[in-house]
Formats: structure tokens, C-alpha cells, sequence
């Protein structure tokens, strides 16, 4: 039984750093294979598709981080019933920056992940997200609509998936960002500084008034 245990981890963790090094697309399973130092009939027995072991990747992450982060938005609700955007934003950081309790890196390497499921469409993902997460992402999505009573829910939808490409543009390049912020203006940043960052910048970028 441990056996088969430390196989499943070994495909995890290895088809977790191709993945966010190289893609889902990129990455085959001869790659996963070869740097988990398994056969394919492991991976087979273990998760049966290509699909199911992107989903067993982000899954070590979301069932971690969808619960606390729908907690902490409740309990900021009920503490503060005219929470702003920045708050509610601002609420998800810890629980993101937990993640690296999850895994070595696991706060980038998450952001990571999802990035890629966003640029290369990864529908699956979509389906498996909400299929397993809706209920707390349908939370996030009511607390922001809370906040933002004049966006009308289409002009919402926009605002959530422009935020989303921020956030996935900002966290692909965050190590660049943080080498040219120290060299051009001795800035001493960290995963952290940069997601406090772009935070004020979502806020207001989902709460301007449609002209």
C-alpha cells in the first residue's frame, strides 16, 4: 500500500512541475513518466486519463484553499456586512500564501496552474472547478456582486474574467517583476508583496461605474 502511495505522489509532484513549467499541452505522459521514474501503466491505474491527473494536480490545492478562503469570506461578511472589493480581495491572501504549507512554492506554482488553465482553454478544468468548487466559488462571486450592487451581473462577468488575466499575467511574470523592481527602483519584493499589489488595482478596476 505505501508502495502505490509514493508512485501516486511521484506522478504528482512530477507532472505538477512539468505542468506549470511547460503547460498541460506540452507536457506528455512519456515526459510525466520518464521524470517520475515510472511506467505508464502507473499512471493509467492511478488516475486513467491525462485529464484526471490535471485535475488530481489542482485538486491537491483547491481542497485545500476553496474551503478556508469561502470561510474566511463569511466571516469577513459577518463581521462587516459593507465589506469593500479591497477587503474581500484582501481576505483570500493568507489562505493563497497557506499554500505553501501544501507544497514547497505551492502559492506560485498554484497561480501557476491556473494560468494555464486559463491561456490554453482548458474546458475540463472549467467543468471540474465548477462542478466541485461551485458552491464556494458561487460565494466569492455573491460577496464581490455584494460590494459592487451598481455593476450589472454581464458587466460583472467581464470584470471577474478580466481579473482573472490579470491575475495570471502578473503571477507568469511575477519573478521578471520583482528582478526589474529591484534593479530599477531597489524594491525588495516577494510572491506576497506582489499579490498585495495588484490587489488595489482589481478593486478598482471592478468597481468603476459603467459610463
Amino acid at each position: 500500500m505505501a508502495n502505490r502511495s509514493d508512485t501516486k505522489t511521484r506522478i504528482l509532484d512530477a507532472a505538477e512541475k512539468l505542468f506549470a513549467e511547460r503547460g498541460f499541452s506540452e507536457t506528455s505522459l512519456r515526459l510525466i513518466t520518464s521524470k517520475a521514474e515510472v511506467n505508464l501503466a502507473s499512471v493509467n491505474y492511478h488516475f486513467g486519463s491525462k485529464k484526471e491527473l490535471i485535475r488530481a494536480v489542482l485538486a491537491r490545492y483547491l481542497d485545500v484553499f476553496m474551503p478556508v478562503a469561502s470561510a474566511e469570506i463569511v466571516r469577513l461578511q459577518a463581521s462587516d456586512k459593507n465589506a469593500s472589493l479591497n477587503d474581500i480581495f484582501s481576505i483570500l491572501v493568507e489562505p493563497l500564501l497557506d499554500l505553501n504549507k501544501v507544497r514547497a512554492e505551492g502559492t506560485s506554482t498554484f497561480l501557476q496552474l491556473l494560468g494555464r488553465g486559463y491561456i490554453e482553454s482548458q474546458g475540463h478544468l472549467r467543468w471540474f472547478i465548477t462542478t466541485h468548487y461551485g458552491e464556494h466559488l458561487d460565494q466569492f462571486v455573491k460577496a464581490v456582486a455584494d460590494s459592487a450592487p451598481h455593476i450589472p451581473p454581464a458587466e460583472m462577468f467581464w470584470r471577474l474574467h478580466f481579473t482573472l488575466g490579470t491575475v495570471v499575467f502578473t503571477m507568469a511574470s511575477a519573478d521578471a517583476l520583482i528582478e526589474i523592481a529591484a534593479a530599477d527602483f531597489s524594491e525588495h519584493n516577494n510572491i506576497e508583496t506582489v499579490i498585495r499589489k495588484v490587489i488595489p488595482y482589481l478593486s478598482a478596476g471592478v468597481s468603476v461605474p459603467v459610463n
